[in-house]
């Protein structure tokens, strides 16, 4: 079967019933240089019509087992060379990939292929998704069940010492058509161009939604349900829960009251500022403070730590 069985030499087999090496169907040789070689021949005509097995001899059934094996053996042969080998030579996934961290998909508003980055001390929880061109700053905490998606708009941008808690969703409208920028689903923030740009130190609440074109400033805070489209916040915002900023600037040191729809730069002109008075002003403290430690318990624990926590008090009447 191959040169180098050229020099092979016949092995003996104890079985010699059915005659010599040379007139046997099926013969096993020693290589010169070592191993095995398998030899077969056959005489095709000896064999009758399949349909007629039935009536076939002991010897004819014999030589179609050999016909049979054969092709087996060359099948499996051609197998591992050409579909085995090249899994083989594929290399593995580093194991600090998380698979809930991957490139989004080529299309005609987004034909670039781009994979999210993550900086040092940030943890991402294995059933958030992160997908595309994303960048998550230093030490930013990603709880379950987010969705972080620069497949569309991008690029989306989260500052360090930010928090995406459970259920939110950050995307954007396209930023791309017919290989030319939509510089209306743009924001710009400090000279550069996003879909959806993530200051530092905010806060976005459980099921929140920030879609773009939009910019959230530092240190604010975006409620539980809210959502922010076609907007920019400013710096120290508290956006209540249930909140709804569409189309407008919101000055820094405001609040957006609970369940308020505000779509009018007018609107938005006059919400209230933030005083020490307002109930919600160190909201935001808080919340970084909570997170910032999920973040690196959360990271410690995945990187082999153990849980360094207090017990936990027992509740009252228990």
């Amino acid at each position: 079967m191959s040169e180098a069985a050229e020099a092979a030499e016949p092995l003996d087999t104890p079985d010699t019933a059915a005659g010599s090496a040379a007139e046997s169907a099926l013969s096993l040789n020693r290589k010169a240089e070592g191993g095995l070689s398998l030899q077969f021949s056959f005489d095709i005509p000896k064999l009758p019509s399949f349909a007629q097995v039935g009536s076939w001899s002991h010897q004819q059934l014999i030589n179609g087992g050999l016909i049979v094996a054969v092709v087996a053996l060359v099948a499996w042969i051609v197998y591992q060379e050409k579909f085995a080998a090249a899994e083989v030579a594929v290399p593995a996934v580093e194991e600090h990939a998380a698979a809930n961290l991957r490139p989004n998909v080529s299309t005609s508003f987004n034909p670039d292929i781009e994979s999210p980055v993550v900086g040092a001390g940030a943890y991402i929880d294995k059933l958030a998704s992160v997908i595309g061109n994303v960048t998550i700053g230093k030490q930013v905490f990603v709880a379950p069940f987010a969705s972080i998606r620069g497949d569309e708009g991008q690029p989306i941008v989260i500052g360090d010492g930010s928090n995406v808690q459970d259920g939110v969703v950050l995307h954007a409208l396209e930023t791309l058509a017919d290989g030319k920028t939509v510089e209306k689903n743009q924001v710009t923030v400090g000279g550069k161009k996003y879909a959806v740009y993530i200051g530092k130190e905010v806060s976005l609440a459980h099921q929140s939604q920030v879609h773009g074109p939009a910019a959230v400033g530092d240190h604010t805070f975006v409620g539980m349900q809210a959502l922010v489209f076609k907007a920019t916040i400013g710096k120290n915002v508290v956006i209540e829960p249930g909140a709804k900023v569409i189309g407008v600037n919101v000055p820094e040191k405001r609040y957006i009251p609970a369940g308020s729809v505000i779509t009018t730069q007018a609107q938005a002109d006059a919400l209230p500022e933030i005083t020490d008075s307002y109930p919600f002003a160190t909201l935001n403290d808080g919340v970084l403070h909570v997170n910032e430690a999920f973040a690196d318990a959360y990271l410690h624990l995945e990187e082999g730590g153990e849980s360094t926590g207090g017990a936990e008090k027992p509740a009252a009447g228990h």
